[in-house]
């Protein structure tokens, strides 16, 4: 007669559980061991050992700012000025985690950074890049899809959600990360005055997101979502916590040639206008000229370091085109690479395409959509020509594949 089995600690049956894994004398459920190992890292934890998302560093071992912007450099052409400030900002976000609680009175204050560019000028990507330097918990979000409490959307809270997870559920790694909010001009408001309506994606959002900046403890859902009566909330202190904004602001020269303009007048007109750069305004912007694109006053006022994205010339296109680590013409090129082929640009093309991406404005996404395009037929064909070892991509191949695609005659129209 066969004996049953059950679990050697619950005493249920292999019929009561989901899952009965034997061992050398006895049985354990799935259950069991579950329970089993949140007993065991909750004890490590007591007992001092470091958790795997430990992300303290000593001072000496910190990136210097010089060698953060060197890194951001292999992967980001230009926009010199927002490499400095971003730099700088996260150099002192390390500096202000080792500080240590004296009572000499001096605390240094975290300094919440917003960037203003065009589409296309590389906020996001810089962003990007700068996590792979970084060692603290380091997460992006897109504003665009927050509303206020008790609407279809997100939570502004679900923003610290995300951060645990990369953390993996460290709180403590968490409260000294990095978030980065993309696209916060979207949740500007439609005027410049108070709304008298509900604004449920703009100015309601602005004032859930002041207690995330300035530094609060927030309840924040464990696996993000909405929050509700019954749910277990994991507390999260922001002061430590260091917000990166970016967005595109589109208009907002209208708003600073305004005020320039205002500036023009009287004895010193002729000498004004002598030093303003039209073709980028974007280096003239001040705080005021967010408050006036949307942005509550409080909002900016817990950004206190606001910096800008020059826009791309022709020179910064075409070298983002060949010269970044993992630029598209290397990409292009390893992704042949790997079918066995050899691919190669010729300089007339790579100035084709800098050309037409000038043309459609769009800053570097509009190289990618180009790049894309020319290639496709050959990524369709190529991998299943054994014959074919080289491929030379000429001016007038690029012209063919390009007159002949929706995407020319998409921005034609």
């Amino acid at each position: 007669m066969a004996t049953k089995k059950t679990c050697s600690f619950c005493g249920r049956s292999e019929r009561e559980v989901p899952l009965l894994i034997t061992g050398m004398s006895g049985f354990i459920c799935s259950d069991c061991a579950e329970a089993a190992y949140q007993i065991v890292m909750e004890n490590m934890k007591g007992a001092g050992a470091k958790p795997s998302s430990d992300f303290n560093l000593a001072l000496d071992e910190l990136p210097k700012p010089k060698d953060i912007k060197a890194f951001l450099d292999q992967y980001v052409i230009g926009q010199d000025d927002a490499k400095r400030y971003l730099s700088v900002s996260v150099y002192n976000h390390y500096k202000r985690l080792q500080q240590k609680r004296e009572d000499d009175g001096v605390e240094i204050e975290k300094s919440n950074i917003i960037m203003v560019g065009a589409t296309g000028t590389g906020k996001t990507l810089l962003a990007r890049t700068i996590a792979r330097l970084l060692k603290v918990p380091f997460t992006i979000v897109d504003a665009t899809v927050f509303t206020e409490a008790g609407y279809v959307g997100e939570d502004v809270e679900s923003i610290l959600s995300r951060l645990l997870q990369v953390a993996d559920g460290d709180v403590k790694a968490a409260e000294r990360g990095i978030v980065f909010i993309d696209e916060i001009d979207k949740i500007a408001r439609k005027a410049d005055n108070p709304s008298i309506t509900r604004d449920v994606s703009g100015e309601g959002v602005q004032q859930g997101l002041l207690k995330l900046l300035e530094g609060s403890i927030v309840n924040v859902p464990p696996k993000g979502g909405r929050k509700h009566p019954e749910q277990d909330f994991v507390h999260v202190d922001t002061h430590d916590i260091l917000f990166i904004c970016g967005g595109a602001f589109d208009g907002i020269e209208k708003k600073i040639a305004q005020r320039l303009n205002t500036h023009v007048v009287g004895f010193n007109s002729v000498q004004h206008t002598r030093h303003i750069d039209k073709g980028n305004l974007m280096k003239y912007i001040l705080p005021q000229d967010l408050k006036s694109f949307g942005l509550i006053p409080e909002i900016i006022g817990r950004l206190p370091v606001l910096t800008y994205l020059n826009p791309l010339d022709r020179d910064a296109l075409r070298r983002i085109l060949v010269e970044p680590k993992n630029s598209l013409v290397k990409q292009q090129v390893k992704l042949f690479a790997m079918d066995g082929i050899e691919l190669e640009f010729t300089d007339d093309t790579l100035e084709y395409i800098v050309d037409k991406a000038v043309e459609y404005k769009l800053g570097a996404r509009g190289l990618r959509s180009i790049m894309e395009t020319l290639m496709v037929q050959l990524q369709y064909e190529a991998p299943s020509d054994e014959k074919k070892k080289k491929l030379v991509i000429t001016k007038e191949y690029a012209q063919s594949q390009l007159e002949n695609s929706t995407l020319q005659e998409g921005m034609e129209g």
